[in-house]
């Protein structure tokens, strides 16, 4: 870590790296026969040769071509670039290397044979965060020693909320003051985290608070748009990024004040999120169906001229307004526990559809064209889009593939498959400020990178066909791949 530290000198590089504990008959033990091959010893070059590059940057696809890696990072690449002796040679001919995915918004299960290594083998190799536990805290530290095999991650702070919040509030901080909201931010920067996360209920005039005292602390704020927040208001104030797709339609409504004038009269008990969901599922039906074009596109210049981000975590809606097409059969779910999945099932009945009419749920169904239309509105309005999931926080977003659902729904959004492969790389990074090492195959840069047996721009769903994993420059290969899957399979059952 030290080539880190003095390379990048600030704390969300001093955290990242993937590093490699050893075990045996476990996912750490597939991990630890990666570290232990002579590419990790510390002056050995790995190629990969043969192999087609997409990097990223928007270059065209680099056909035949050799990528060689020394330690952790990118020391060269191209066609017939020259190979030093005594380099382990791992010829790949037809394969597809793409930059390590980053899903940006996580909420990572606690549990550590399962989630970590589950990243890992889907191809994502850096996370961000977006509740900054003690347990995650705690991981993120062993990664960092070697303890524990992992992705990157950037930590977001304790969440925070306005009072009542319709959240857990064992697990948010609630501000009713300035001094509070002041104070909220400071403690953030006292535990660690890499950025400030608000969310729905936070008032505008606590909004701008948190705004200014984040300025003060240097440390970036993000979130969801809080309800009682405009869309351009949040990205005045620097807000980084706005998380999921609530309350951003009704700037865009010729209702505009009526919409707001709603918002400031809905009060909530403590924990009341599945009242908060129906209120805001009638707000959004009528913005979206008073929603003006010339209203949006204003907007949507706003959030591009401050470089604000969207991540809008499409499969969290897919969910949301489309349960009845959820695939209880999905094979991917042996890799959850039986006890998660029947949670899952159990918020999905009791607290997603609770009381949903069958007017709203054919509204709901309507709904997610018009999320897909919207996010496509703001990609080509220069909005750069970022791809999340929401992992682990709801239903049936699986962790680690849920970012591959990600990259297919911003697809069908309307997005080429070689934008949306950018928001799972290169957008991404440039949100967590590391792009200048990660997000893109190139020389000079961390090698996180994914190894695919088919082109994903020729159909997106090829980020799925994962051959092998390079992560932090240590290569999981196929059969070491197979092996951590099959084991966080025997840990997910037994869980």
């Amino acid at each position: 870590m030290s080539e880190i530290r003095n390379e990048f000198g600030r704390r969300d590089v001093l955290r990242a790296g993937v590093v490699v504990a050893a075990g045996a008959a476990t996912a750490v033990g597939a991990m630890s026969t990666a570290s232990a091959s002579p590419a990790s010893a510390p002056d050995r070059v790995t190629a990969l040769t043969g192999v087609t590059v997409i990097d990223a940057t928007g270059r065209p696809p680099q056909r035949n071509t050799t990528v060689l890696i020394r330690r952790e990072r990118i020391i060269g690449m191209g066609h017939g670039v020259g190979i030093p002796a005594g380099t382990e040679v791992i010829a790949m001919p037809g394969k597809f290397v793409i930059p390590g995915l980053c899903d940006a918004h996580v909420h990572t299960m606690p549990m550590e044979q399962i989630s970590p290594p589950l990243y890992l083998a889907t191809g994502i190799t850096t996370v961000r965060e977006m509740s900054g536990t003690p347990l995650l805290h705690q991981w993120r530290d062993r990664i960092e020693r070697g303890e524990l095999p992992g992705p990157r991650s950037m930590m977001a702070s304790r969440i925070i909320d306005g009072a009542p919040t319709t959240g857990d509030p064992a697990m948010f901080t609630e501000v009713a003051t300035e001094q509070e909201a002041r104070e909220a931010v400071r403690q953030a920067k006292r535990d660690g985290a890499d950025f400030v996360k608000l969310v729905s209920r936070m008032p505008r005039d606590l909004h701008q608070v948190v705004a200014d005292e984040s300025r003060r602390q240097r440390i970036p704020f993000t979130g969801h748009l809080p309800d009682a927040v405009p869309l351009t208001v949040a990205s005045a104030a620097g807000q980084r990024s706005i998380e999921h797709l609530y309350a951003t339609w009704y700037e865009t409504s010729t209702r505009e004040n009526e919409l707001y004038a709603r918002i400031a009269k809905l009060t909530f008990e403590h924990g009341d999120y599945p009242g908060w969901l129906r209120e805001t599922h009638r707000l959004e039906w009528d913005a979206v169906n008073s929603y003006s074009a010339r209203k949006a596109a204003a907007a949507f210049a706003a959030l591009a001229r401050n470089g604000t981000r969207v991540v809008p975590t499409l499969s969290v809606y897919q969910m949301l307004d489309r349960p009845d097409d959820i695939d209880l059969t999905d094979q991917r779910l042996r890799y959850v526990p039986a006890s998660a999945v029947e949670g899952w099932r159990w918020a999905l009945e009791n607290i997603i559809m609770a009381g949903r009419t069958p007017e709203e749920i054919g509204q709901h169904r309507e709904l997610l064209e018009h999320r897909l239309t919207f996010v496509r509105e703001l990609a080509n309005a220069g909005v750069p889009v970022v791809a999340g999931t929401d992992g682990g926080d709801l239903p049936f977003v699986i962790p680690g593939y849920g970012l591959h659902d990600e990259l297919a729904l911003l697809v069908r959004a309307g997005l080429s498959p070689l934008a949306a492969l950018r928001a799972g790389t290169i957008e991404a990074m440039r949100l967590l400020g590391l792009d200048h090492a990660l997000g893109t195959v190139e020389s000079g840069k961390l090698a996180d990178l994914v190894v695919l047996d088919a082109d994903p721009l020729a159909d997106i769903r090829n980020t799925t066909r994962i051959h092998a994993v390079v992560a932090r420059g240590r290569v999981i290969t196929a059969e070491q791949r197979t092996r951590m899957l099959d084991d966080i399979a025997i840990a997910a059952a037994q869980s």
